[in-house]
């Protein structure tokens, strides 16, 4: 997966850049401010696909001493980040200079470079669009998923932030487009004004959705339910276990994740065969869920927890 994530952040940091310089020369030459405003996102976009590699890189990180589980959790940690560049670098610029323009509107100058500039743009910004979402369809076919289902769930913040800022980006060029041309027959700024304003409610809302995700995952979420059935199963299914009391997840990276589970062993195996049984219960884990890496049973016969169980 983080190969094939690198893939899609380099392509959309390339497209990103480039459209970012075109968006500048565009706004300067034509006075749009939504055209500025569109320049203002492409660069916070390329900052973020910085942010974004450097996630990738840290996370790979080997395990030492401070860190056991890792660094996986960075991933998160700077995907957020990049979150916090939409909101601040994009949407705040955006909204600014849209009421700014609103107030005080300005001449537009020549229309021809800014034209030509988002067509460019929305064709570089489609063609890296198209390539994360290639990338989570593929996810989502190898999960059994929908695409929208695997959107929301999937455990990678770099392939989804590209998603969404793409999907952001083309919005963007749209309202940029409609808000020069609007402003170009009518001969009144507001519209160019708006369209900036649009741009960054926009570039705000997507910002909002990715850290409340990424938060989310920094906290420390669980497995969709569906595949901790199947870790439970794994586990109840394993020789020597009666029934999983009780089982906790935790995923520490995209392609990692903690199993915590307080089992109930037979009373019948002996202390070597109990043994031979948590063995076997981490192999076939680790074997059906290779995003496994740590496994955490606590043998238990408590009828009381036993009771808890069944009653939930």
């Amino acid at each position: 997966m983080s190969d094939e994530s690198t893939g899609t952040v380099l392509l959309a940091g390339a497209a990103n850049v480039s459209i970012a310089i075109a968006k500048l020369v565009g706004g300067l030459v034509s006075g749009s401010t939504a055209m500025l405003a569109e320049a203002a996102h492409s660069f916070a976009d390329t900052l973020n696909e910085l942010f974004l590699l450097a996630a990738l890189k840290r996370s790979k990180k080997p395990a030492d001493r401070q860190h056991p589980f890792g660094y996986g959790m960075e991933r998160y940690f700077w995907a957020l980040i990049a979150a916090v560049g939409i909101f601040v670098l994009g949407g705040g610029y955006s909204i600014f200079e849209g009421v700014r323009a609103m107030l005080t509107p300005e001449e537009l100058g020549p229309l021809t470079i800014p034209y030509v500039v988002l067509a460019l743009s929305f064709v570089f910004e489609g063609i890296s669009w198209l390539k994360a979402v290639r990338q989570l369809r593929g996810e989502a076919q190898e999960r059994d998923r929908g695409f929208f289902e695997h959107l929301r769930i999937t455990p990678d913040p770099t392939v989804k932030t590209v998603a969404f800022e793409d999907t952001a980006a083309l919005v963007g060029i749209v309202l940029a487009a409609a808000g020069i041309t609007l402003h170009h027959y009518t001969e009144q700024g507001f519209w160019d004004g708006l369209a900036s304003v649009l741009i960054g409610v926009l570039l705000v809302a997507v910002a909002y959705a990715l850290g409340q995700q990424n938060k989310s995952a920094l906290i420390g979420e669980a497995l969709p339910g569906g595949t901790e059935d199947a870790i439970r199963r794994t586990i109840a299914d394993s020789p020597g276990i009666d029934h999983v009391v009780e089982l906790l997840t935790m995923r520490m990276s995209p392609d990692e994740v903690i199993v915590a589970a307080r089992v109930d062993l037979d009373d019948t195996s002996s202390v070597a065969e109990l043994e031979e049984a948590a063995d076997e219960v981490e192999r076939r884990l680790r074997a059906d869920h290779p995003e496994v890496r740590h496994v955490f049973l606590d043998p238990t016969d408590s009828p009381a927890a036993d009771d808890r169980v069944h009653r939930d």
